[in-house]
This record gives C-alpha cells, structure tokens and sequence, in this order.
C-alpha cells in the first residue's frame, strides 16, 4: 500500500473511531486516493484536488463542492506528517448547498404510489408488500430512510404503537409513536413477512424476499421505478428515472401535512413546533422552521393567522 492510501485509511479509522459516519465519503476519498496515484502522483495538491473534485463535468456545482470539501479536510489532516501536502483554499469552488423545496404528493398520489408499489411482481410475493409497507411508514411517521430500514423487530413494540429508532443521522436515539391504524398495517406485514421468511438472516424488521435487510439504494430505485409508473416522474432521454417526487419527500409529506392540519385546527403552532422537531429526529428546531418558509401553502397559512391576529387600523 502507498503512503498515501495508508494515510487515508489511518484517517479514516481516527474519525471512525469518534462515531462518525463515513460510507459515501470512505468510498470516494480511497476514489479520490486512486485518482491521485493514477496521475503518478503520491500527494495531495490542489490542482489534483480541483480535478477530481470536478469529476463528472455532468455533476451540479453543489457536488463539486463536497467532494472538494471531504478533500480538503483529509489534506489537512495529512499536512501535519506531510508538508507536501496542498490544502485546496475555502475560495476554490465556492457553492453553498441549497436545500430543495420539500415536494409534497396529493393524498390520490400517494394512494397510486403504494397501490402500484404492493403490485411490483416478486417470485415469493413479499416484495410488494415490504416496499409498501415501507413507503407508507415514512409517510405517516416522517422516518427518514435510513432509521426505517434499520428497525429490527425488536425495536417494533407493536402492543406498545411504539417505534424505537437506534441508529439516527446524528447519533441519538428516539421513541416514535404511531397511530392504531399504522399499528395494523405493521401487524399484517409481520404477518407475511414471517410466513415467507420463518428463519431470515437478519433480525431486521423489513427484509427483502431471501430475508436479508433492506438497503437504502434498492428502496430509493424501488421509489423512483413506482414514481415512473405512476406518472409522477418522467425519464427524459439518457436517464432511467428521471427527476420528480424522492423518497425523501415522504418525509416532506409527513411533516408539511402535520404543519397544515395544526394551522388549519387554529392550534399554536409555535408552541407545538418543538414536539414535530423532537419527533422527526432534528438536532434544532430551526430545521422544522424551514418547511414554514419553504412551502408556499404554510406560508400563506402563517400570513393569514398574523393578519388574523392584527387589531383593525383606526380610521
């Protein structure tokens, strides 16, 4: 192994070692580390760095930036053995990511989506099941993906209505509560799911048909091939899928139909937003703020309660 890609995988473990996440960012920086040898190099500079944080030239200006940034805190860190090492400035590919606008489907959409996708043909006849299963759980709980396929089944309290999510984006642990009728749909999967797949080879709660668990790009292209079916996405010429509704606006669904109904019974808002961030699994309660202003119907809903709220003008 080069001192480069051993410098890397000693970086790696240091931050692995402090509970930090690194699967996308492990698999391209040892890319980034074979770019670099490839050029008959054995060191970070910051014309390499630029190179192949520029990699596709198809990619978005924001996907140029992280790379170059995961670059850029490695370099860093190498400087301190090698001061050789080039450290790509902060000014190189300035692009602040931006947030989408969080898309939220219609009640008929999302009907269509989970009728089509209990529909998906499979040989034993759980795959249709999981995925809607699955799909319909993010829309009612706001779960992101990745807490979703997770679940082992002894995290699934369902006496209880009780979810126990372990494994979240920022570390921390959280109970979810879920409405009666959630509770039904997750018994019936249950129920199916252990009749296909007695013994599975995983104790998670969503398996796939050889009872293996999910994972978080067979449940994003499963989203995307439904959304095709379903008319909601339309694949222009050169791609599979296309652009439309994600699998991450179910999510967007959850917690903008949330907001809307709270507007809409006249309950304090302000005061309730707190418990959606707590149960969403936000770190601050500002990441629930942004659906207010990202959402033209939220929006309107707030101008029309602070008009509400305003004495009349004297004449």
């Amino acid at each position: 192994m080069n001192p480069l890609a051993a410098a890397l995988e000693e970086y790696l473990a240091i931050r692995q070692t402090l509970g930090v996440q690194l699967r996308v960012t492990s698999r391209l920086l040892r890319g980034f580390v074979t770019f670099v040898t490839g050029q008959g190099s054995d060191v970070v500079t910051r014309a390499l760095a630029v190179r192949w944080a520029m990699q596709p030239d198809t990619a978005q200006p924001a996907t140029w930036a992280w790379r170059l940034g995961m670059v850029r805190r490695f370099a860093a860190w190498r400087q301190a053995t090698d001061p050789r090492t080039e450290v790509p400035p902060m000014g190189v590919l300035p692009y602040r990511y931006r947030r989408r606008p969080p898309q939220r489907l219609t009640d008929s959409e999302l009907r269509k989506v989970l009728a089509l996708t209990a529909a998906l043909p499979s040989p034993r006849g759980l795959r249709g099941r999981t995925y809607a299963t699955l799909f319909g759980l993010l829309a009612v709980t706001g779960l992101r993906i990745s807490e979703a396929i997770a679940l082992d089944t002894t995290d699934v309290a369902l006496d209880a209505a009780l979810l126990t999510i372990r494994r979240t984006k920022f570390g921390k642990s959280r109970l979810v509560p879920v409405h009666p009728s959630t509770v039904t749909a997750l018994v019936r999967y249950a129920d199916a799911r252990d009749r296909v797949c007695p013994r599975p080879a995983s104790p998670a709660f969503f398996v796939s048909e050889r009872g293996r668990r999910l994972t978080d790009d067979s449940a994003r292209h499963t989203f995307a091939l439904v959304g095709c079916q379903a008319g909601l996405r339309t694949p222009p010429p050169g791609r599979r899928h296309g652009r439309g509704p994600r699998l991450h606006d179910l999510r967007h669904h959850f917690a903008v139909s949330t907001l809307l109904d709270w507007y809409q019974a006249g309950r304090d808002v302000e005061r309730d937003l707190p418990k959606l961030a707590t149960y969403l699994g936000h770190v601050h309660v500002r990441e629930t703020y942004w659906y207010l202003e990202a959402v033209p119907e939220l929006l309107a809903a707030v101008a029309t309660r602070l008009t509400s709220a305003l004495p009349e003008r004297l004449p």
